[in-house]
């Protein structure tokens, strides 16, 4: 796995921080290719647009469209939410708050942990990864000063510059991979926290247009 890298680091002396850079590199790809699809095509959704049309249904007591409609969107969460508390909406006699906010709570916990899954692990891997390129740092500057203390006179400056070069290149790969992992797991965070809000906000406007729509009778 790190034949590629051992060509950028003389003698190949540094090879095992160069690869342990490279998989989480590969690893924290994995993860953002995967939470890009899940969270920013699969989950998310226009919240305002998709619930303008839902109020109107509610208002027009017309669940099973309101339903029919949360399904057409899909695994997205905010329609999931809601298509849990307008089937229980759909089976009472009388609409009761407690009840449909108990149910919205309940699909809550069951959509926001997919949203949050391993994004956490990027944060993880922009730490580990510059602490390993500051580990190789170091052992890259113990490598040229031990090769000037046991050479003595004979010491030559392709010894110095293996070490530097090994200290240089495992900084920049820890850094590589760190710097971008950083910004996604700050963008996923983001648009996380943003679809959850959505969820939150509108689950209680509907559920007020609910309770609120049963007692006037509509």
């Amino acid at each position: 796995m790190g034949g590629f890298y051992h060509s950028f680091v003389p003698g190949g002396t540094g090879w095992l921080f160069m690869d342990l850079i490279l998989a989480l590199g590969v690893f924290a790809l994995a993860i953002v290719v995967d939470r890009m699809y899940f969270i920013s095509v699969r989950s998310n959704i226009d919240a305002t647009k998709f619930m303008t049309e839902i109020h109107k249904l509610i208002l027009n007591s017309d669940y099973k469209r309101a339903i029919s409609l949360c399904k057409s969107a899909g695994k997205r969460a905010l329609p999931q939410v809601i298509k849990k508390a307008l089937e229980e909406a759909e089976r009472m006699e009388f609409v009761d708050f407690r009840t449909i906010q108990n149910t919205v709570d309940e699909a809550a916990l069951e959509v926001i942990p997919r949203l949050t899954a391993r994004t956490g692990w990027l944060a993880m891997i922009a730490n580990v990864s510059t602490l390993l390129g500051l580990m190789g740092t170091i052992y890259g500057l113990i490598l040229a000063f031990a090769s000037y203390s046991t050479q003595g006179s004979s010491f030559s400056a392709s010894d110095l510059a293996t070490g530097i070069a090994i200290a240089m290149y495992t900084t920049y790969a820890g850094l590589a991979v760190a710097i971008p992992s950083y910004f996604f797991h700050h963008y996923l965070s983001s648009t996380t926290t943003s679809i959850i809000d959505d969820i939150d906000e509108q689950s209680v406007k509907m559920i007020h247009l609910l309770t609120g729509s049963a007692a006037s009778g509509n």
